[in-house]
């Protein structure tokens, strides 16, 4: 007889949410708070679809996304994957209210003439005002259309001079399982950590995100500062990120580092390379409903004009 242990980043089908059930609780929430008796739930329990953050001002819009419709304020900010909030769907958006995001303070270090450590007022107030923040519609690799708002992060790094040694960029999560109780379990080696060669770091479609719809991001989307990598898979995405690091050698990286085999270093959306335990020729948009008709999955997630010079001579199945 064969007895399968089950591994710690192998969810219990009771740790997600379907989609289906998600929205159906959503649905109730706005109706016990329209009845006026949301006072008696947590207020981290209430997803306020208007957004609860302070608007950004000096949006300019790009091309990216345009015609496509956007998935829900309410999708986006309540369904997520931030394990360091919980593993269901619906957890960071419960939970993240215990995140405390000002004073926030990003170190750089590595291989660069100028390690230091830099306020996100500091950040915010280094990129002229014209390009401070721009609105930049993608689809998420895991089936979203998002306004995000940011602005590439090269306007960011290049103030910490990078020297030839600096081939790659390492990224790290807050850690402080206080704030982030997800992080009290072992599942995955804390802090999270993400990666990314250089080359891809300083593209200007790589962005250091500080809201979203318009609005600063809230805790379960990643705030203060996150990454988008939009031609990449989301776990590439790293949230709340408190560290930078110029290195010469290819950085360690949370799934990677768990799971090679099935969460390569690259992590490139692309339709020809399968997950091992799912296809990932199609997609699902969430909010279309679980019966809706999937899309096909675009290589790069749509970016390829942009982007596939990057991996010009790769393999890119054996570099997934």
């Amino acid at each position: 007889m064969l007895i399968r242990s089950r591994r710690p980043w192998e969810l219990k089908a009771s740790d997600t949410t379907p989609e289906a059930a998600f929205r159906q609780r959503r649905r109730l929430l706005k109706a016990a708070a329209a009845a006026g008796i949301g006072a008696a739930l947590p207020a981290h329990a209430l997803v306020d679809p208007q957004g609860g953050g302070r608007p950004l001002t000096n949006l300019r819009d790009t091309p990216y996304g345009k015609g496509l419709p956007l998935t829900d304020y309410e999708d986006v900010t309540g369904y997520n994957n931030f394990y360091e909030f919980g593993t269901g769907k619906g957890d960071p958006a419960r939970n993240a209210g215990s995140l405390k995001t000002r004073p926030w303070t990003v170190r750089v270090d590595g291989e660069c003439e100028v390690p230091g450590e830099i306020g996100i007022e500091d950040i915010l107030g280094g990129i002229p005002q014209e390009e401070r923040i721009y609105r930049f519609r993608c689809v998420e690799a895991w089936s979203m259309v998002v306004p995000w708002d940011g602005f590439p992060l090269s306007r960011l790094l290049a103030r910490f001079k990078p020297t030839s040694k600096a081939r790659f960029v390492a990224f790290e999560t807050l850690y402080d399982p206080e704030q982030m109780p997800g992080q009290k379990r072992a599942l995955l080696d804390w802090p999270y950590r993400e990666g990314l060669r250089m080359d891809e770091t300083m593209h200007p479609l790589t962005l250091l995100v500080t809201g979203v719809y318009g609005k600063e991001l809230p805790g379960q989307n990643g705030a203060p500062l996150r990454l988008i990598v939009p031609w990449k898979y989301g776990f590439k995405n790293i949230k709340s990120i408190v560290r930078i690091s110029f290195t010469e050698k290819m950085p360690v990286t949370a799934w990677n580092y768990l799971q090679p085999s099935e969460y390569g270093f690259y992590a490139n959306v692309n339709p020809e390379v399968d997950h091992p335990r799912w296809s990932q020729a199609r997609e699902r948009r969430i909010g279309e409903g679980l019966f809706a008709r999937k899309h096909p999955t675009l290589l790069f997630n749509g970016y390829a004009e942009e982007v596939a010079d990057l991996y010009r001579g790769m393999d890119l199945r054996r570099n997934f």
